[in-house]
């Protein structure tokens, strides 16, 4: 038998060699990605909208104590979707027009979206604006339009996200802040002597949500606002041209909505400016997402504000929202094509607040009376908020709740679903180990005020029986869940 010839034995050898480097690079296929060894992450993204407006009516629009139906449509709602893809980690920021999207409806929303494009349902947030003129996102029985709605809302979200995954492209990213204090106000206040009103339960409370604008009865704000606009910002990563932009801003809706129309309120208007002022091309999508503004309005106190028509309001927020916005988005300089991104989520139970036995006795007695003269005698909302304590006797004794901690690079970002008073998403950004945070309420449900501690002190509104549902310290509990989440993100970047 002959040996090998030293050229056979060379190309022997090459094959060898060659079959097991290519072995070693082979593609490692993670979240939707593929990444080849030793490469630099390069960032992707892709933005989507779609209408979500009702098809049918009329349907309510809650918000309220009483049925407010829509009978049309003023301006659209979206569902509108940001997927972000660091080719370790493919994540979903979805924004909302609705009052406040069920954690039902927002899981059936994400595990639609999984099993259409892959994405992991937990890397999906999802936020609503908290607009009041919207139908609700959780109906399965009753009217037929607003049954047929909740379909429409969960298709919607889900149809955004895949949207905008189909779009992933090259891009890069920047966040900025812009002050935009003149828009946000402090609407629980503490009045005069002698002209606070006795609350649903019969009780004197400290400070008033929204007494009026009269300075005969106002005397000071009970908390600060928070002031800011902060944006994210995203760009084609060749071209640099924009391709989405999520902005949070800690204001309630503004409302003073056409009559009976459904309207995505000021979010709505401010993501159909936003391309104009950056000279946007078609497919760049805009969205404004709701801060922490539990105790925030639009109303200015102790000013005379000049009548205005419906919506004119809202155009007047939206276009300095978006003023600021673009301010923030010019200040930004060099977006980053190698951001990293982390997407942490954490159930949390909170105990649910329990009527005593003297409040159910009340409860029992203000539902009994049924005389006329009788019932004008009682508070404002004493009939509803007897309700209320009843049905709090009678629910759950623990709620848990979904928390959500997301890094884009050295911006943090913090969902919460609970309307939150400005002062905790402040606390929030102060003490994040991020050089900025955004911090968004409403999202992965909606589960009532959330105040601090020292506001329930304070009484008021949002801190009743009915209207908040948690323990008095939950606000704590949370914030101390996401700094600990917001430090292991940061950790993971280094």
């Amino acid at each position: 038998m002959q040996r090998p010839s030293q050229l056979a034995r060379i190309c022997v050898r090459w094959i060898l060699v060659t079959a097991t480097a290519l072995w070693t690079i082979q593609p490692v296929w993670t979240s939707n990605s593929v990444v080849s060894a030793g490469e630099p992450p390069t960032l992707r993204a892709g933005a989507a909208a779609v209408d979500i407006s009702p098809r049918e009516f009329p349907i309510n629009m809650p918000g309220g104590f009483s049925a407010n139906m829509a009978e049309g449509v003023h301006d659209p709602l979206h569902a509108r979707a940001l997927v972000l893809d660091d080719g370790a980690t493919t994540l979903a920021l979805v924004v909302v027009d609705n009052l406040g999207v069920s954690r039902e409806a927002a899981d059936e929303a994400r595990a639609l979206a999984k099993e259409r494009c892959g994405i992991a349902p937990d890397k999906i947030l999802v936020a609503a604006t908290h607009s009041h003129s919207a139908p609700a996102s959780n109906v399965k029985a009753g009217p037929a339009p607003a049954v047929a709605y909740r379909k429409v809302l969960i298709e919607g979200i889900a149809e955004a996200i895949v949207r905008a995954h189909q779009a992933l492209r090259p891009a890069a990213v920047g966040h900025a802040a812009q002050p935009l204090p003149e828009e946000v106000f402090c609407r629980r206040w503490y009045l005069k002597p002698g002209k606070m009103p006795p609350n649903p339960f019969g009780e004197m409370d400290q400070v008033k949500m929204n007494p009026g604008t009269s300075p005969d009865v106002l005397d000071r704000p009970a908390g600060p606002t928070d002031p800011d606009i902060t944006i994210l910002s995203v760009q084609e990563a060749k071209s640099r041209k924009p391709l989405a932009l999520l902005a949070n801003y800690s204001l309630h809706y503004v409302g003073a909505t056409p009559r009976a129309m459904v309207s995505a309120d000021y979010f709505g208007e401010f993501a159909r400016l936003m391309p104009s002022r950056l000279r946007a091309s078609e497919g760049f999508v805009a969205m404004m997402s709701n801060g922490t503004s539990g105790d925030i309005n639009n109303i200015p106190f102790l000013v005379t504000r000049p009548p205005r028509e419906p919506f004119e309001q809202i155009r007047i927020v939206a276009q300095k929202a978006a003023d600021a916005a673009w301010f923030a988005w010019s200040g930004i300089g060099a977006h980053r094509a190698d951001a990293r991104l982390g997407m942490i989520q954490r159930e949390v139970t909170l105990r649910v607040r329990r009527p005593t036995a003297e409040q159910i006795e009340r409860a029992k007695a203000v539902l009994a009376v049924k005389d006329d003269a009788e019932l004008a005698k009682l508070p404002r909302l004493a009939d509803a908020y007897a309700r209320r304590v009843l049905s709090l006797a009678q629910a759950d004794e623990t709620l848990t709740v979904l928390l959500q901690a997301v890094r884009v690079g050295d911006l943090g970002i913090c969902a919460m679903p609970f309307e939150a008073f400005a002062e905790i998403g402040l606390d929030l950004k102060r003490r994040s180990p991020f050089p900025r945070t955004m911090v968004l309420g409403i999202a992965n449900g909606a589960n009532g005020y959330l105040p601090t501690p020292e506001q329930h002190k304070l009484g008021g509104y949002e801190t009743w029986l009915g209207t908040n549902r948690v323990q008095e310290d939950a606000s704590v509990i949370l914030n101390d869940q996401f700094l600990q989440m917001l430090a292991e993100l940061a950790k993971e970047a280094q």
